[in-house]
């Protein structure tokens, strides 16, 4: 028999959340502190511990001189590490996310806290030096109203709260750089949040010029673990005083954390698509909450959502004048802004690119500027139809649909192919009326880039977009076809911007259509330079439409109030809060019907999944119907009460081993 195992003097016992995926486990658990492990079993660390018969790992949340549990004690069975990864401000925040998201803190643990890499933990390192306070570019912030005392109001810890309407043509990351480091040179830390890599080199290279490269790291999805691991050692360490990183690095454990800012919270790269799905924006209103710090929610557009932190009290707005706006915008133009336009072109309300798009283009080109052409959609030609009846044309195999993959051969006629299973239909006959011509029902950014390159010989032409995203190009006259969200930086700026094809935009089946849009195509527009230097944007759509008048308007507040007004009408969020059940029809009932749910609770549904949403789980229910989707609505003030009472019935389900797994998820971005 081993010696009898004998515990810690000083407090024995530990309480341990373990990893475990089960809902109705996710509690606590009292373990004894063996007296060997007494010095490394400390708050935040990673141990391993025997539950139910295996061995999993856990975190100690807490060390306790006594316990309530009256049954027989476990032991820790070791300390992983002695490294004391879960700090106490990332355990409170973990707690509010997940109450937020109904979700458990197994599951958000996952998201802040990355797998460990022994090798990276055991590698020297120092403590950062005093970092000296950033010169403001005068330009900058004083632009904003109370833009001054804002920057002030960050530079002395009075934690403020703001959202921020950067300007067309603002150099945002140099402004974001600028804050970081007035919070760093004060002793604190901050966190940069941002949507992809390209928005992160950017921020990064611009703190990098301001506090120096030893005061700042990157977290981003794209590293290896072994460089991720150490990075986020040296937030944890305080060897880096400023973290820019995407979606997860908004856990990211600096220690007295003085800012964190979330840029473009439109982003769907800021929802994270893993349980509990929390939002970046959300995440970080909660940690300003666990660390009384200071906040900045920034972007060319706005959200519903960051307009109600406004609207509440709870975040200043920081904007610019409207003639400060003027000044620094570019000239939009829409089509039929005027009649006397629409006499002139009579073909431009039905034309892919009219003539003030050309006429925008070659002015641009001719000042030895740079054009900018947006179009939503990647390839070549991505959607055909029946050139007789306009049937979308179908695979004949998988019932997909059809598309041109690449320019025409030298016969002329490009060979279309199936987008699901790949399979080319060289003799394609439509499935209604049997002729054989297709034509184009969505243009892609390859075959416009082709278009433009004949339309404008001897003009560099740029493609950006899919699989080949340009980051940065050269100042000079040159086109840059590109897709949405991949629009590269042009030094300078662009002299034009043509923002194809608006009704593939807003014509699409979903609640942000409109407001995805805007942030889409003020994304663009904010790449050209002003009017006063000869900027032009033109956008192909009509004019009358609200969202298009809130861009040629460049007023980005005004269309967010209208879009909560929307909402608030037929009950959707920001509005309201709503929570999305996914599964089997039985497992839907089962949970709604244990569930405690507030009185105000409306239910809707049950419906089909939306196109195109998967359960992160494969199969259909025990009767082989097909998953659902059940929507419980309740006013803002209950949004607490429902995410409890899901939880609790979540983990009841799980505790009666209840078969059939259901999805909960707070607020989704997409509902239906």
């Amino acid at each position: 028999m081993g010696a009898e195992r004998v515990a810690a003097e000083v407090d024995p016992v530990a309480r341990v959340l373990p990893m475990l995926p089960l809902a109705h486990l996710d509690r606590e658990f009292d373990y004894l502190v063996p007296r060997e492990l007494e010095a490394d079993a400390q708050p935040g660390v990673r141990v391993r511990i025997r539950f139910a018969g295996r061995l999993v790992d856990g975190f100690i949340v807490s060390r306790e001189a006594t316990s309530d549990h009256q049954g027989k004690f476990g032991w820790l069975e070791r300390v992983i590490s002695a490294e004391r990864v879960l700090t106490a401000e990332i355990a409170q925040l973990v707690d509010r996310v997940a109450e937020r998201y109904a979700g458990t803190r197994a599951d958000v643990l996952r998201l802040a806290v990355p797998p460990r890499h022994a090798k990276v933990e055991g590698e020297p390192w120092e403590l950062s030096g005093d970092i000296a306070a950033p010169t403001l570019d005068e330009r900058g912030w004083h632009l904003y109203q109370y833009g001054d005392a804002f920057v002030t109001a960050v530079r002395e810890l009075r934690a403020p709260r703001a959202v921020w309407q950067a300007l067309p043509g603002e150099d945002w990351p140099l402004r974001l750089a600028e804050l970081a480091g007035s919070v760093a040179a004060a002793g604190k830390s901050a966190v940069i949040v941002v949507p992809d890599q390209r928005d992160l080199d950017r921020v990064l290279a611009a703190c990098e010029k301001v506090s120096g490269p030893e005061a700042v790291v990157g977290l981003s999805a794209g590293l290896g673990p072994a460089m991720r691991y150490r990075r986020w050692l040296a937030a944890l360490r305080g060897s880096a005083r400023i973290v820019v990183g995407t979606r997860s690095s908004v856990f990211a454990p600096t220690p007295d954390t003085g800012l964190v800012v979330v840029w473009d919270d439109g982003d769907d790269n800021l929802s994270e698509p893993r349980s509990p799905y929390p939002h970046a924006r959300e995440s970080a209103v909660l940690r300003a909450h666990v660390a009384g710090c200071a906040v900045v929610i920034g972007g060319f557009s706005r959200t519903a959502e960051s307009q109600v932190l406004v609207d509440s009290g709870w975040a200043h707005d920081l904007v610019a004048a409207r003639d400060v706006v003027r000044h620094c915008s570019p000239k939009i133009t829409a089509l039929a802004d005027s009649d006397h336009a629409l006499a002139r072109d009579p073909g431009a309300r039905a034309a892919r690119l009219p003539a003030i798009a050309f006429a925008a283009a070659r002015r641009a080109l001719a000042d030895g500027r740079g054009v900018l052409v947006q179009v939503p959609r990647r390839g070549y030609v991505p959607t055909l139809a029946c050139g007789k009846c306009r049937a979308p044309a179908r695979c004949r195999r998988c019932n997909g649909p059809l598309a041109l993959p690449s320019a025409a051969g030298p016969d002329g006629a490009g060979i279309p192919e199936c987008r699901w299973c790949g399979v080319a239909d060289a003799a394609y006959r439509c499935h209604a009326c049997g002729a054989k011509a297709l034509r184009a029902v969505v243009v892609g950014a390859g075959r416009t880039a082709e278009e433009l390159g004949r339309a404008f010989p001897g003009v560099k032409v740029v493609l950006s977009g899919g699989g080949d995203v340009v980051k940065e190009v050269a100042q000079g006259p040159a086109l840059v076809v590109s897709t949405v969200g991949a629009e590269p930086v042009m030094t300078g700026g662009y002299g034009a911007a043509l923002l194809l094809d608006g009704w593939a935009l807003l014509g699409r089946a979903d609640l942000r259509a409109e407001e995805e849009t805007l942030r889409r195509w003020m994304s663009a527009a904010a790449l050209v330079i002003p009017l006063s230097d000869g900027g032009e944007v033109v956008v192909v759509a009509d004019s009358g439409i609200p969202t298009v008048q809130a861009l040629v308007r460049w007023d980005p507040v005004g269309h967010a109030r209208s879009q909560f007004d929307e909402r608030d009408e037929v009950g959707f969020p920001p509005a309201v809060h709503l929570a999305a059940i996914d599964g089997g029809s039985a497992a839907i009932t089962e949970l709604v019907a244990s569930a405690d749910l507030p009185a105000s609770a409306v239910l809707l549904g049950p419906v089909e999944l939306p196109a195109g949403e998967r359960l992160p789980y494969s199969g259909e229910d025990e009767a082989g119907v097909a998953p659902e989707r059940l929507l419980i609505r309740v006013p803002r003030k209950d949004g607490r009460a429902l995410a409890d009472a899901l939880a609790h019935a979540r983990a009841a389900r799980s505790a009666r081993k209840s078969s059939g797994p259901v999805r909960i998820q707070i607020d989704p971005r997409r509902i239906g």
